[in-house]
C-alpha cells in the first residue's frame, strides 16, 4: 500500500506540473484565442466584441496568478474552455466526440497487438530455433520498419480502392444511422478493419521481440530449471513460471502505449479520415485553437499517468517481490 501511495503522490505532482505548463505555454505565445477568433469574422464584429470574447476565453485583466487559480478551478469542474474551430461548442464537448472513436480504434489495435505479439514471442522463445522462431520475428520486424503512413496508404489503395473489400474512410457510412444496432456495429467494424489492421501489423514485431528476449532470459533462471526438475507440465512451466516473469517489461510498455491511446494515432486518423483525437488535434493546430490544443494535451497527459498507475497495480499482482518489499 505504501508503494501505491508513493506512486500516486508522484503522479499527482506530475499532473500538477502538466496543468501548470498547459496554462502558461499558450500565454507565452504571440496573440491569443480571442484575437484569432475575432480575425476569422473579417470585420463583421465590432471592436467591443473583442473584449467579450476575451472574457469568454478567460483572458481577463486579472493578474496572471489569479487567472491560473481560476483555470485550475475550471479544470476540476470539467470546464476546459470554448473551442475556436468549433465555436461556440465547449472543448469538453468537442473532445468527447472524438474520444470514443479514438479509444475504440487505437485501443483495439494496441490490445490486439499486445496480446498476439506477446503470445507469439512466448511461443517463439519456448520453441527456440524452430520454424516460427526462424522466420516470423524477422518478417514482422521487416514489415514494421516501413513508415506507418506508407503501410496505411498501401492497404487503403489495395483493399479499399482496387478490391473494394473495405470502405475508404470515416468511422461509418453516411447513410447509416448512428445507433446501438447490429447493422451500425457491423458497419463500424468494417470501417475499422483497415486502420486497426495496419496499426497491428506495424507494431506486432516490437511486442514479439520484447517478449521473446525477456522469455529467453527467464528460461535460464534457477526457478524455471527447478520447475522443470519437478516434472511440471510444459504448459505450466511456460505460462506460470517463465511467461509471468517475462511479461513484466512488456507490461510497462503496454501501460505507456495504453496511455497514448487517448492521443490517437495521428497518421491513422488522417489517412483514413477517422474522427478521433488525432484528427481533432490537426484541426486545432490549423485553426490556432489554443483551448482545444490545451484540452487534448491535458487528456493525453492524464491518460498516460492513469495508465502508469494501472501498470503499478499490475506489477504488484505479477511480481510478489514488490509486495514483499513494500509490506
Amino acid at each position: 500500500m505504501r508503494f501505491l501511495l508513493r506512486r500516486l503522490g508522484l503522479y499527482a505532482l506530475a499532473a500538477w506540473v502538466a496543468l501548470t505548463l498547459n496554462f502558461f505555454l499558450p500565454r507565452l505565445m504571440p496573440g491569443d484565442p480571442a484575437t484569432a477568433l475575432f480575425a476569422r469574422f473579417r470585420g463583421r464584429l465590432g471592436p467591443e466584441a473583442l473584449q467579450a470574447l476575451r472574457e469568454t476565453f478567460g483572458l481577463t485583466d486579472a493578474p496572471l496568478l489569479g487567472q491560473y487559480f481560476i483555470y485550475i478551478a475550471h479544470v476540476f469542474r470539467g470546464d476546459l474552455g470554448i473551442s475556436i474551430a468549433y465555436f461556440p461548442a465547449s472543448v469538453s464537448q468537442v473532445i468527447g466526440t472524438g474520444l470514443v472513436w479514438t479509444v475504440f480504434l487505437a485501443g483495439s489495435a494496441v490490445g490486439i497487438s499486445f496480446a498476439v505479439g506477446t503470445l507469439l514471442g512466448l511461443a517463439s522463445a519456448w520453441w527456440r530455433r524452430g520454424a516460427m522462431d526462424t522466420w516470423l520475428p524477422s518478417a514482422l520486424v521487416f514489415v514494421g520498419a516501413f513508415p506507418y503512413f506508407w503501410l496505411a496508404m498501401v492497404a487503403l489503395y489495395v483493399f479499399g480502392f482496387l478490391l473494394g473489400w473495405f470502405p475508404l474512410g470515416h468511422a461509418y457510412a453516411d447513410d447509416v444511422v448512428p445507433e446501438f444496432s447490429l447493422s451500425f456495429l457491423v458497419d463500424v467494424a468494417r470501417h475499422a478493419v483497415l486502420p486497426v489492421g495496419t496499426m497491428v501489423l506495424a507494431t506486432l514485431g516490437g511486442w514479439l521481440l520484447s517478449m521473446r528476449n525477456s522469455m529467453i532470459a527467464v528460461l535460464g533462471s534457477d526457478y524455471v530449471n527447478l520447475a522443470r526438475a519437478k516434472g511440471l507440465p510444459p504448459s505450466q512451466v511456460a505460462l506460470r513460471y517463465a511467461g509471468r516473469n517475462a511479461l513484466l517489461p512488456s507490461v510497462t510498455g503496454f501501460g505507456m502505449a495504453l496511455g497514448y491511446v487517448l492521443g490517437g494515432s495521428l497518421l491513422t486518423e488522417i489517412v483514413f479520415s477517422y474522427p478521433g483525437q488525432g484528427y481533432l488535434l490537426v484541426q486545432a493546430v490549423r485553426n490556432q485553437d489554443y483551448p482545444l490544443m490545451q484540452g487534448i494535451f491535458l487528456v493525453i497527459t492524464l491518460a498516460v499517468l492513469g495508465a502508469n498507475w494501472l501498470v503499478d497495480l499490475a506489477y504488484l499482482w505479477l511480481d510478489p517481490r514488490i509486495r514483499e518489499s513494500t509490506s
